[in-house]
């Protein structure tokens, strides 16, 4: 049988697009295992998942000072030692790193056992473990046209981001019946992060008199970000975090507000929502929001207002202007070259490992 590890964690963005591809993969024959930090996020979604996890010890470079510079690179050489080890044991055919800086051992253990590294680039510009990654890496994917050009040419191939089959299967008749919401009126659903978005949730609060007028809306303001004064607001909806049933959401939404972190609008172009972006500012990262965000403006896909923009009276003529010409933005996603982002990423897959 073919086997695969796959690798990436750190946060839930390094792990969602390997969670994706876990079902092609099985279907195409694979055995499927994963190497992820000892205790990050990524060994509780996969565990999960019911994919054999294998933890190994890790660092991170930073640019900052910091004592963890002091002991973090013998965490990463452990780790190297250990994705070694492990490597040997396995003999996998191919390995598909999403990133992060515990799947730099693993790819630097891998290029030493000549074993074929595909990885994947979610953001405009690569982040530093990924270009540490690079140049040990068969092929590199990306989800924008604007980081082939960041990417080694023979190596990178534009297929976008692994999106989660279950995301698209959504039911509106379920939608309506889980929020209690009418078809009547358009939906608005709200997506700050996981963590939820202090400036995406106040915003949104601060325009429902004006909003509810024309809308529904549904809200994911994050843990703990719940405002239990609007409880009873009619057609507002508020939820920390929806899982099952988030699926039935999009089906039901007419338009989306999102911030711009690279998976979170890839699953917004396979949904085909017209959207409103609301991306991080750089003062708050390292400003690969603000170029996901640009990147969807120009190709059509999205509106974008930065936070240093974001007033009710902005926000509003926004979601009118969205709205009101809603078949041009889904025009626009329909002719995205990134279609099958699976289908190719498991075709580059199987020709590096020569299965």
């Amino acid at each position: 049988m073919k086997k695969i590890i796959l690798t990436g964690g750190g946060t839930a963005g390094h792990v969602t697009p390997n969670l994706a591809l876990i079902p092609a993969l099985s279907e195409q024959g694979y055995d499927i295992r994963y190497i992820g930090s000892l205790n990050g996020i990524e060994k509780e979604l996969i565990e999960k998942a019911g994919i054999p996890y294998e933890g190994i010890s890790s660092g991170k470079l930073r640019r900052y000072f910091s004592l963890k510079n002091f002991t973090d690179p013998f965490r990463i050489l452990k780790g190297y030692l250990q994705a070694g080890k492990i490597l040997k044991r396995q003999k996998p055919d191919v390995i598909f790193s999403k990133g992060g800086f515990v799947a730099v051992p693993v790819v630097l253990a891998a290029k030493k056992r000549r074993i074929p590294v595909i990885i994947h680039e979610s953001d405009m510009t690569p982040g530093l473990a990924n270009r540490l990654c690079i140049p040990s890496a068969k092929k590199v994917c990306c989800n924008f046209p604007e980081t082939l050009k960041y990417l080694p040419e023979e190596k990178a191939v534009l297929t976008g981001s692994p999106i989660r089959r279950e995301l698209l299967s959504g039911s509106p008749l379920a939608g309506f019946k889980f929020t209690g919401l009418s078809s009547e009126k358009p939906v608005l659903l709200v997506i700050g992060g996981s963590l939820g978005s202090v400036r995406v949730n106040t915003a949104v609060r601060s325009i429902l008199p004006k909003l509810l007028k024309t809308w529904q809306v549904i809200h994911l303001c994050g843990k703990g970000n719940l405002d239990r004064s609007l409880e009873n607001l009619t057609g507002y909806l508020q939820y920390e975090y929806v899982s099952a049933q988030l699926k039935d959401l999009f089906a039901i939404s007419d338009l989306m507000i999102s911030r711009a972190g690279a998976n979170s609008i890839c699953e917004i172009l396979a949904l085909r929502k017209p959207n409103i972006l609301i991306p991080l500012s750089a003062a708050a990262s390292r400003g690969d929001q603000l170029l996901n965000a640009e990147s969807f403006r120009k190709q059509g896909f999205s509106e974008v207002l930065e936070e240093e923009s974001l007033t009710d009276q902005a926000l509003l003529a926004l979601i009118e202007k969205v709205h009101a010409h809603r078949q041009k933005y889904i025009k626009a996603m329909d002719s995205a070259q990134t279609a099958d982002s699976i289908g190719t990423i498991i075709k580059l897959l199987n020709e590096a490992g020569g299965v």
